[in-house]
């Protein structure tokens, strides 16, 4: 069992602070905008915390960044991390209609690596400062080094990008699912 709730606050913060005019941005998800990735992170959340069997909110994710789309995305983030308290959520596997049949950790630790990863793109695309406890990153980082080169959509993940030894442990995550950090060649400015 992973502890999503640093990550989860970490991206709460971040959506709050996405602002109307940086929401046609390019982000380091280079298939996302900035709105393309706010919706992805709530369907993502809504749908993570209905598979750990909790309560993603009855109004579904959000499908148009209008109104209090903010305060619903953050719902939907804080049900994620509630849902993945629950140590039972964690136990037996799971097939949803959409994907394969996988262990419900291994769906937790895929829940956790989106709140994190996408947390760092939302970061770096709106110039919002990103940070987490290095034992939530130390997580991260062991989970995509196992996960990434063996996941069951490889696609979704662009080839692992070399970093210096010793980079900052966000850094070594985001180079690992193909992102290039900064300092490294070509990476974020």
């Amino acid at each position: 069992m992973i502890d999503v709730e640093p990550a989860c606050r970490q991206m709460t913060a971040l959506v709050a602070g996405v602002s109307d005019a940086d929401l046609g941005a390019p982000t380091p998800c280079t298939e996302y905008s900035v709105s393309d990735l706010v919706r992805h992170v709530d369907g993502v959340a809504h749908g993570f915390a209905a598979l750990a069997g909790g309560s993603p909110g009855a109004d579904g994710p959000v499908t148009d960044l209008v109104g209090d789309w903010r305060e619903r995305v953050a719902a939907h983030v804080v049900a994620l991390a509630a849902a993945w308290r629950d140590p039972a959520a964690w136990q037996g596997s799971t097939a949803p209609a959409d994907g394969p049949d996988l262990s419900n950790e291994l769906w937790g630790r895929i829940a956790f690596t989106e709140m994190v990863v996408h947390g760092w793109d939302l970061a770096e695309a709106t110039g919002q400062p990103f940070a987490l406890p290095d034992a939530t990153l130390r997580d991260c980082l062991a989970h995509v080094t196992a996960f990434v080169p063996q996941a069951p959509v490889p696609e979704l993940w662009g080839p692992p990008v070399a970093v210096p030894a010793g980079s900052p442990l966000i850094d070594q995550v985001v180079a690992v699912t193909g992102r290039r950090p900064r300092g490294t060649v070509g990476g974020a400015a």
